[in-house]
């Protein structure tokens, strides 16, 4: 077994593990287990200072992007796609599936939005039904300022979707201030849960646009709106994962009772990038460094497949390369939630200054 040091997933809690061993009911007809649900659900809303209302979806963190867009997206629809990573121009792939326009707010991919440009912009454009944007964009490890962002949109009344699926619990996310309409979580990242999760918040001004919606929307699974009413009819659209859930509310009940952990993902985020600077390496962002994923350029004579295959042979860790226009430019080392610990990210930086050295 690798230790696992990538930007996601992230190593488990041995509680968490066992919490989805328990015995289990069904789920479709034992009302405790609605219950629980609600009560998990509304433990996700309390953890990211909501009063919105978050549902839990049965599918990896792509699937809460997707169904975000799918429910508010009509045919026509113009959308605003933030494009300063490979996660944040993916989005108008989601709007283009059901029948939207997106137009791109094009931005570096080494920065950080920045939030006066960016007002600039929305005061001679802001024809949109919506905009979708990233709060860390993992390819690159960048981290964007989407609760100012969010309100930013919210003066122009255009509806924000926001992916903070590898923030989210190791970045300070406060819903309600940054007016944030849709935001979309997953379970493998900082919260430390295994793949298979998705979990997404939802602003009355969001579940109005979905009601009011002149066409059906165009999928069932990836349709948030069939979720609105499962406490009071007591009925889910589909069968939920139980275990999947027991293991994931053992990880909020983790998050919620550490509550240093915005500083300890601080500290060692820094901790990585100087230790970076110091082997001689570069950093590929110029500032908005993520406190989740440190993303390094990959130095002249080495390919980044020899780091990370020397990196798995010789000591056993796991990290990740990257992929898109990032592809073999950068490695990636993931310091989220359980993976967010000293002893880890000493023992992966050792590790790799050791390949380096061999690999020179």
């Amino acid at each position: 077994m690798y230790k696992i040091m990538t930007p996601g997933p992230t190593q488990v809690r041995e509680n968490v593990r066992m919490a989805r061993s328990l015995a289990c009911t069904n789920p479709d007809l034992d009302p405790e287990f609605y219950d629980y649900y609600r009560d998990t659900c509304s433990l996700i809303s309390e953890l990211l200072e909501t009063e919105n209302p978050a549902y839990i979806l049965d599918g990896e963190g792509i699937l809460g992007l997707e169904a975000a867009c799918a429910s508010l997206t009509e045919p026509g629809d113009r959308v605003l796609v933030v494009d300063n990573g490979v996660y944040g121009r993916g989005f108008a792939d989601f709007v283009k599936i059901y029948g939207g326009e997106p137009v791109f707010y094009e931005a570096p991919y080494t920065r950080a939005i920045d939030v006066k440009a960016f007002r600039a912009y929305l005061k001679e454009h802001h024809d949109f039904k919506y905009a979708a944007m990233v709060h860390c964009d993992t390819p690159s490890g960048v981290l964007n300022p989407v609760e100012e962002m969010g309100r930013a949109l919210h003066e122009y009344g255009i509806l924000s979707i926001v992916d903070s699926v590898s923030a989210m619990f190791g970045e300070p996310l406060h819903v309600d201030a940054g007016q944030l309409d849709i935001v979309c979580g997953g379970s493998q990242k900082a919260l430390s849960a295994p793949p298979g999760l998705t979990f997404v918040t939802v602003s009355p001004a969001a579940m109005k646009a979905m009601e009011g919606r002149k066409t059906p929307i165009a999928s069932f699974y990836a349709n948030i709106l069939v979720f609105r009413d499962y406490y009071k009819d007591q009925w889910f659209p589909y069968t939920m994962p139980i275990s999947d859930i027991c293991g994931l509310r053992t990880a909020l009940e983790n998050v919620k009772a550490d509550p240093g952990r915005f500083e300890r993902h601080r500290k060692l985020g820094e901790l990585c990038r100087k230790r970076i600077l110091d082997m001689g390496l570069s950093l590929y962002l110029e500032n908005g460094f993520s406190n989740t994923v440190t993303v390094v350029r990959v130095p002249d004579g080495i390919t980044a497949a020899d780091i990370l295959e020397a990196m798995k042979r010789e000591h056993g860790i796991m990290i990740a390369g990257s992929f898109d226009v990032l592809a073999g430019q950068v490695i990636r080392i993931g310091h989220m939630g359980e993976n967010a610990n000293e002893k880890d990210v000493c023992e992966t930086l050792d590790a790799l200054a050791d390949v380096l050295k061999k690999l020179a």
